[in-house]
């Protein structure tokens, strides 16, 4: 029970990802706040629904959350979306709404949870970036833009805010095999099966990532076991390098 009593707020918390990553915390004591647009397939104390491209709605996030849960210890940014392509094929409307989920709203939720966090004595951060985001990759120039940007971020205010006793990481995966990866397979004439499977076999050990893959990981980087980490990008990938 590493996180019994903790209050946590974790947005995409009824994606693939975070939906495991919800359910793994209050297995462990979290009491949990979950953030996404619809929260109705969710279990958690609380269900915090609405468009993180809204900037009151991820301004409001962190005092809601910790209004709803009687205080806030711990944030996982989890959400986030996958532009495809080279910047030539790529609209306004993919380029906003991947910073806007991808980077500013995570920012806007980091810079709204810093300050309770520390009149409280501290807590964790995890941010989701990308191996995409530490090493570029072909035709995903926004994606892998936008996953860089969430990476520095999170290795600058891990810098900035440890005096107040706020370790803020990021967990970076490769491929999850996750509905969004599927429904990339399927937009693009792929039948998702098969083509998880072929996937699976470019990577060192065998295999796409699960979901609880990388939310053992977040779990791990959101508990006291990682508690002289700060600022750190921990790639999840399989062994596999992005080509």
């Amino acid at each position: 029970m590493r996180f019994s009593g903790k209050k946590v707020l974790v947005t995409g918390s009824a994606g693939g990802i975070g939906k495991v990553i919800t359910g793994m915390l209050r297995a462990e004591g979290a009491i949990v706040a979950a953030a996404d647009r619809d929260c109705s397939d969710v279990e958690a104390e609380a269900r915090l629904e609405g468009d993180l491209l809204d900037a009151a709605y991820c301004d409001g996030l962190p005092p809601a959350a910790a209004e709803a849960l009687g205080g806030l210890d711990i944030i996982i940014n989890n959400a986030g979306v996958i532009t495809r392509g080279p910047v030539t094929e790529t609209t306004d409307a993919d380029f906003e709404l991947s910073v806007g989920v991808n980077v500013e709203a995570p920012f806007r939720i980091c810079r709204a949870a810093i300050p309770l966090l520390a009149a409280n004595g501290g807590g964790a951060i995890v941010n989701t970036a990308s191996c995409w985001g530490v090493h570029p990759g072909p035709n995903h120039a926004v994606y892998c833009m936008t996953k860089a940007a969430i990476a520095s971020l999170t290795q600058c205010m891990g810098r900035d805010h440890a005096r107040e006793g706020i370790r803020i990481n990021a967990v970076c995966p490769n491929e999850v095999d996750t509905p969004m990866l599927r429904t990339g397979f399927e937009m693009r004439g792929f039948d998702p099966q098969s083509a998880i499977e072929e996937l699976g076999q470019t990577v060192p050990l065998g295999r796409v990532a699960r979901p609880d893959d990388i939310a053992d990981v977040v779990l791990f980087l959101a508990s006291d076991a990682a508690r002289y980490m700060c600022g750190a990008l921990v790639e999840v990938n399989g062994g596999k390098s992005v080509s």
